[in-house]
């Protein structure tokens, strides 16, 4: 069983295995398993989105702020001078100063089932006075102390936008989980084709040295024929052509092998510098392993764990919620109302509160409020656009569908055809070095040419390649396979975990 990859773990950077003698270069050993473990902690991509999931997990809980009680205090002093006047009968009406201090707080809310809440306070005290008589200050303290009350019966009562934008947010939070795990799909699958890569070219560089050893062997023996004088110069110049040839696809293939090494370092790490002087070795061979193909059972995988495929699905559910919540716009707002309290009256402030503990002046009130667009216009579109969006979500998911069918479908024949390959182009390499012995042995008789048996050598040489290449495109054919089934993860063991 394979040691299980955690996303979220802290993976420690594997240490150096050899060190070139020397020349200060340092190999390192990686398993698949290594590079995908790097890749999980350092990968830019699987970084960005490993954020985005956390995005949209601050958002729903943003979301939920929604129903976070609001409280408001508030104080303040009014001063106000009244001039004098005249009344009916021609009195004097004597000036007066209002000097109030008044304050008010308040609680107010929402809940789940869309009832509104607000518990509020109020008092007041005027130090006033009337001016030119004998008795001219007057004080005097009110206020009042209740609690109102809003419950939605029709409109918004099983959804309104706070819940809309919970769900929404809720819905986001799984549409990106899908996404890192599509990221994480990806880049595994990227490793996995960088690192068959990589093994390839390794193998590939090593075909193209025994090839220019072959053309060198055979140069050097038919240097000697031609100057004992049993092999003309054209032999040689052959020879020759051929090693120059050899000479060059060995340092293509070494070019090669450099730039794949390069590809799979900028997928395990975030800073190149540490890592480019590292010489990559691979600790695992090319191992054509046989696997049985079951397309029934790759399809359904395909339905259960494709993240495109649950992004669709989630896509549908939330245009279905925002359908509900436009079917729930189109009924008239009916609201009960009510509200019950106590209020305070005195010469000071303890009056009041002497007031509001013994209850002495409730209040209360209760009753219904309809309000409706007689038209309704705006609720009546938006409801059918949306079942419309619907039934084309609906349509995209079952071509979603059909494509990840036939995606599949070609994956497993891709694959079996690798695997088919793999056994053909086995077969191809081993009657080419039979082929090449048997025209070395006919030639060394002198009943072959030189371009004969350069001819053969090629031959083993494309042969050689050919099987290699055979061998990775068949791993990689399973890698990707996997990644249309999305059962990579599951497959490598690695476990998604969104905090």
């Amino acid at each position: 069983m394979k040691p299980v990859l955690v996303i979220w773990m802290v993976v420690t950077l594997l240490s150096c295995s050899a060190l070139g003698a020397g020349s200060g270069v340092v190999i390192r050993t990686l398993s698949l398993d290594d590079c995908i473990r790097e890749a999980l902690t350092n990968n830019f991509d699987v970084q960005v989105a490993r954020f985005t999931s956390q995005l949209s997990a601050y958002s729903l809980a943003a979301a939920y702020g929604g129903y976070d009680p609001l409280l408001n205090i508030s104080g303040q002093h009014n001063y106000s001078v009244t001039p004098s006047s005249l009344t009916q009968d021609q009195l004097q009406y004597p000036s007066s100063v209002a000097n109030v201090d008044s304050f008010n707080s308040g609680l107010s809310g929402l809940l789940p089932w869309g009832f509104q809440y607000n518990l509020a306070g109020n008092i007041s005290q005027n130090n006033g006075y009337f001016t030119g008589t004998n008795a001219n200050n007057y004080r005097d303290a009110s206020g009042s102390v209740g609690l109102t009350m809003t419950q939605p019966l029709l409109k918004n009562f099983w959804i309104d936008s706070t819940r809309l934008q919970i769900r929404a947010a809720r819905n986001s939070l799984k549409y990106s989980e899908q996404g890192l795990r599509a990221q994480l799909i990806t880049s595994v699958v990227e490793i996995q084709t960088a690192y068959y890569e990589l093994i390839y070219a390794r193998e590939n560089v090593q075909v193209q040295k025994d090839a220019l050893t072959l053309a060198q062997t055979q140069l050097e023996q038919d240097q000697q024929r031609q100057q004992i004088g049993t092999l003309a110069q054209l032999s040689v110049e052959q020879d020759e052509s051929q090693m120059a040839q050899s000479q060059a696809n060995l340092i293509t293939a070494q070019s090669t092998l450099e730039t794949d090494e390069n590809n799979l370092k900028n997928l395990i790490t975030d800073d190149y510098k540490d890592w480019q002087a590292v010489k990559l070795l691979p600790a695992e061979p090319l191992a054509a392993q046989k696997q049985y193909f079951d397309l029934q059972d790759s399809w359904n995988k395909g339905m259960t764990l494709r993240p495109d495929y649950l992004q669709a699905q989630i896509t549908l559910e939330q245009q279905g919620i925002q359908l509900k919540f436009d079917r729930n716009q189109l009924f008239p707002q009916l609201n009960l109302t009510g509200s019950f309290g106590y209020n305070g009256a005195g010469a000071v402030y303890n009056d009041v509160f002497a007031q509001y503990q013994n209850q002495n002046s409730p209040f209360y009130s209760y009753g219904a409020q309809l309000s409706m667009p007689l038209a309704n216009t705006q609720a009546r579109n938006s409801y059918k656009a949306d079942k419309v969006t619907e039934r084309q979500d609906l349509l995209k998911l079952k071509q979603l569908e059909q494509d990840i069918l036939v995606e599949i479908d070609n994956a497993v024949k891709q694959a079996e055809s690798d695997y088919e390959s793999v056994q053909a182009t086995r077969q191809a390499r081993i009657y080419a070095e039979a082929a090449l012995d048997a025209e070395e042995k006919t030639y060394a008789v002198g009943n072959a040419t030189t371009f004969e048996v350069l001819t053969y050598q090629s031959n083993l040489t494309t042969a050689r390649g050919q099987e290699i290449r055979s061998l990775a495109n068949y791993e990689e054919a399973l890698a990707t396979l996997a990644q249309q089934e999305g059962s990579t993860l599951q497959q490598r063991n690695i476990d998604v975990i969104v905090q």
